[in-house]
């Protein structure tokens, strides 16, 4: 049997990974398993519901003020005592640069969607190859942060009482958080462990810098997640140790995707097969 044969929009042909090639041999699991062609309207359904299920869920996990309150006060105490508890320094100075801190709560709530559906449609669009295994990967991501949100509760630092954290949307009557304002009865408030800004930023910058061609893109991809975790302190959305739950979220997702696929995202071709090479015909026939 021959190989499975891409084209790439260069005009080369480039043979399928051994391991995906060998899967599509394999039945029904193995069809299931292999690259395919995107498909719109599949795929714009099974974002909606699924974000739609993950906000569901997410809010409905029980708030348990209490118990999110006193975590919150353990992640303070343990930074303090290893030296490392920096938020409340970053968001004093911050905010004190007015025109900084605005410029932070509209990042903080909205390039968390906008970058990551940007992303989504760029891999759509010049990556159908690996588009299935790289969404399979934030949403795998996502997954498990639910788990995360219902086993520990977390306040935010600016949620938690005597810490003087500034809750830089109240004090700028900007809009910025689903957390703060009106719209904190929207939002399950002591869902902040993992941090999903940091897991998705990461996810979109890992993968601009793995297959943008420009240095330039590959350099804002970098940035994107540095810059965001810069932000979710400043704001005082999240301590950095849900910063470090979300990229263990995130491993685990391309986890997920190594062992479906049986290579990461990025190594898959990036056009979808769209034929195969026949087997020879033997003489005489």
């Amino acid at each position: 049997m021959g190989e499975t044969i891409v084209t790439t929009p260069e005009g080369r042909e480039e043979a399928l990974p051994q391991s995906v090639t060998a899967a599509s041999r394999t039945g029904p699991l193995g069809r299931l398993r292999a690259p395919r062609a995107p498909r719109l309207w599949f795929e714009i359904l099974l974002i909606a519901v699924s974000y739609w299920t993950y906000s569901l869920i997410r809010n409905a996990v029980p708030e348990q003020r209490g118990q999110a309150l006193r975590n919150a006060d353990w992640i303070w105490a343990l930074e303090h005592h290893l030296g490392v508890a920096f938020e409340q320094s970053v968001n004093h100075a911050v905010n004190s640069a007015t025109w900084l801190i605005i410029g932070m709560n509209y990042y903080y709530a909205t390039l968390h969607f906008i970058v990551t559906v940007g992303v989504l449609v760029w891999l759509y669009r010049s990556h159908p190859g690996r588009y299935g295994a790289a969404r399979l990967v934030l949403f795998a991501t996502t997954g498990v942060a639910l788990v995360g949100y219902y086993l520990y509760p977390l306040a935010p630092p600016r949620l938690m009482t005597g810490s003087h954290f500034i809750d830089t949307v109240m004090v700028h009557q900007t809009w910025g958080s689903m957390a703060s304002g009106d719209l904190k009865h929207m939002s399950n408030q002591y869902a902040a462990m993992p941090s999903m800004h940091i897991g998705w930023s990461l996810w979109c910058g890992l993968t601009i810098f793995a297959l943008a061609r420009t240095p330039w893109a590959r350099v804002l991809g970098l940035l994107y997640p540095a810059a965001t975790l810069l932000v979710i302190v400043a704001t005082a959305n999240h301590f950095w140790l849900d910063a470090v739950g979300g990229v263990l979220c995130l491993a685990f997702g391309y986890t997920v995707a190594r062992l479906w696929y049986g290579t990461l995202p990025y190594a898959l071709p990036r056009q979808v097969a769209v034929k195969a090479a026949r087997e020879p015909v033997p003489a005489g026939r």
